[in-house]
């Protein structure tokens, strides 16, 4: 037999009426989680759940599935205060609708980084860049002795400055060498 504290009749003022194990110390079947009577506490919030989440959400189908989220973590919360249960209901949509949105972003961060990751390249741009720097390699014979070594040191990966010193040279020298050898490359490529 299930007791219930305080009085019978409840003042505004007064904090509702808790439900209390009965003699034999057994909780009452609306305190127990995922039991019929805890569903038929939570169910009737159903429709304006879903209404929140609706406002909130980009779809309907996301909506659902927030409001239902609520429902079934409300019927399985032990300490489930029967008399609040509309405030957490609430509560558990609001921040299931902001735990949607942030993983939203950061599916879409995640896209964002893949896409601007560079990819291996397939067979057809590894043969065109092998054609096209044997190609630059035929074309950077037919330069001038000074310009040549430049542009040889350059892409072998060494500095303007680098290249230079290793040819006794001013570092202004060598870039007007390279800045000649760059535009006689450029050239070719045009024709």
């Amino acid at each position: 037999m299930t007791q219930i504290s305080g009085d019978d009749i409840e003042s505004p003022n007064q904090e509702p009426a808790r439900q209390v194990p009965d003699e034999a110390g057994a909780l009452t079947d609306v305190d127990q989680p995922f039991s019929g009577d805890r569903w038929s506490l939570v169910l009737p919030h159903r429709e304006r759940l879903v209404h929140i989440a609706r406002r909130r959400l980009p779809s309907t189908a996301d909506a659902e599935d927030c409001a239902q989220e609520a429902l079934v973590r409300a019927a399985g919360f032990r300490n489930l205060d029967s008399h609040r249960v509309g405030q957490f209901l609430t509560t558990t949509v609001l921040r299931l609708c902001v735990d949607h949105h942030r993983a939203r972003m950061r599916a879409d961060r995640a896209m964002a980084r893949s896409v601007a990751a560079p990819s291996d390249p397939g067979p057809e741009d590894s043969t065109c860049d092998r054609a096209e720097a044997l190609w630059l390699l035929d074309q950077t014979r037919r330069l001038r002795g000074r310009e040549r070594q430049i542009m040889m040191a350059r892409a072998a990966g060494r500095t303007t400055r680098q290249a230079a010193d290793d040819l006794s040279i001013s570092v202004k020298a060598a870039e007007g060498a390279f800045t000649r050898g760059r535009a006689r490359l450029l050239a070719a490529s045009r024709v």
